[in-house]
């Protein structure tokens, strides 16, 4: 069955992410847009570098164009960016790419887009599962992929310029070329290479890239820039003497980043670094939202601006229409996805990686003197974070006990109150707090903690642990 998380639809490959999925849900997704009227539309569709993502996404094009409408085809493996940015760009009603992002190499999916190049809410994947269950799997009509092409009904082409061109307007490319700066870059074996160096290079980065050749399984470690995995990357960045290291996840929609010291940056640093630099420095004036899994740093950090810090359940539709309503300057979680306001309505990591350079150019500072700035002036707060793998049944039981018997175990804290609208959030008296919730993309319970003293966030989640026999 095909079911929507919080990062699009994603499945391991031969068990659900199967030919006959795939066209189930562009046949899903044309039902929903002929009963929108939108009938012989474009809809963009683009694709990463994983196993089958292409040929998926020719699957998908033979389905739209079996229904009557007009697929545009990124002809190139892109960073999913890029394809938000071209739906925006076209004007197009919706998107398609098709990514797992940085779940293990064994899984594939698809990241739904609507008008605006935006994340697809709730909404909109409900109505396409239910579209999805009137479908006959036996009676979908296609056209093969290159009779279309040849027709005309199907368009390939490549909008790189444009995207490179849309970042390199928002940053200050002069600043940057004086700065003599050195940066590692580490795609990940993913898709950002092009991008990120084409981009770096024309800002006059001194530029190396490391694991940016073609390989389905990721040089056998996950696709997302972790502490763990970006090891090569402090290594690199020690050992050539550069100010930054650069990672980007498999679709490069998230970022991770090692500092002038071969230190891995936290998200949660990242994204408390850019929304203080763009208010500080470069007199930007806005709020900014995060999810209930992110530092409460940057509330402090906004507060100090008179703005307002948002939060809102996990899962970057949610982010991006914080956004959208509030006019604010940055969005982020704590898992390495951040947008900033002006460019798409969605997560970039190659556009938040050009600001970063950009901030280094700007303030003459290094990412750890900069980071001190702020602590100096906000304070210290820890966070911890775990996750636990889980059966179907096991799922079952977890839930019962957190929403069903509602168990809260005794933190040795006052608790202030406690939040259920995604997961399991205890709120404390003293400002500091600990959340259990389910992935919506892996089958993981998550847990995340922050305190303003040292060792009572990893202390928060051994008390949950042991609370659920974990």
């Amino acid at each position: 069955m095909i079911h929507f998380g919080t990062g699009g639809w994603r499945a391991i490959i031969a068990d659900e992410f199967t030919k006959a999925n795939v066209r189930l849900l562009a046949a899903g997704l044309s039902k929903l847009m002929l009963s929108e009227g939108l009938a012989g539309c474009e809809v963009c569709v683009g694709y990463d570098r994983r196993f089958l993502s292409k040929e998926a996404a020719h699957w998908a094009c033979e389905v739209l164009a079996g229904y009557g409408f007009h697929p545009v085809v990124v002809r190139r493996s892109s960073p999913t960016p890029l394809i938000m940015f071209t739906v925006k760009q076209r004007n197009t009603p919706y998107g398609l790419a098709v990514t797992a992002s940085h779940n293990p190499a064994i899984y594939n999916g698809i990241k739904v887009f609507t008008v605006g190049g935006r994340d697809a809410d709730a909404t909109v994947t409900a109505k396409i599962e239910e579209k999805i269950r009137e479908v006959d799997p036996e009676n979908i009509p296609s056209v093969d992929y290159d009779t279309a092409l040849a027709q005309g009904q199907i368009q390939e082409f490549y909008p790189f310029n444009a995207y490179i061109d849309s970042i390199l307007q928002f940053v200050d490319v002069d600043k940057i070329k004086n700065s003599g700066l050195r940066i590692a870059v580490d795609p990940m074996y993913g898709v950002s290479q092009t991008c990120l160096r084409t981009i770096l290079m024309t800002c006059r980065c001194d530029v190396d890239v490391i694991n940016e050749q073609h390989d389905t399984l990721f040089g056998g470690r996950m696709p997302a820039p972790s502490a763990d995995a970006l090891k090569n990357l402090s290594n690199y960045v020690v050992d050539n003497h550069c100010n930054l290291g650069i990672a980007t996840d498999g679709d490069a929609d998230r970022l991770g980043v090692i500092d002038e010291n071969g230190r891995y940056v936290p998200a949660n640093t990242l994204l408390v670094l850019l929304y203080y630099y763009l208010h500080a420095y470069r007199g930007w004036k806005g709020p900014c939202v995060r999810n209930n899994s992110t530092t409460c740093l940057l509330d402090r950090v906004a507060e100090s601006f008179g703005e307002v810090c948002y939060e809102v359940p996990v899962g970057f539709k949610y982010i991006s229409a914080k956004m959208a309503e509030t006019n604010a300057i940055i969005g982020g979680e704590s898992s390495g996805g951040l947008a900033v306001r002006g460019h798409i309505a969605g997560k970039d990591g190659i556009y938040s990686a050009a600001l970063l350079v950009e901030m280094l150019a700007v303030t003459g500072k290094s990412v750890s003197q900069l980071y001190q700035e702020i602590q100096d002036k906000y304070g210290v707060l820890y966070y911890a974070d775990d996750a636990f793998t889980m059966t179907n049944s096991r799922k079952a039981e977890l839930q019962d006990g957190l929403f069903v018997r509602k168990i809260v175990p005794d933190f040795g804290n006052t608790v202030d109150h406690v939040s259920r609208e995604d997961g399991c959030k205890v709120y404390f008296a003293d400002g500091s707090w600990v959340i259990c919730r389910f992935s919506g993309t892996e089958p993981l319970l998550r847990m995340a903690a922050e305190s303003g003293h040292e060792g009572q966030a990893e202390a928060y989640i051994r008390t949950w642990k042991e609370a659920l026999g974990l």
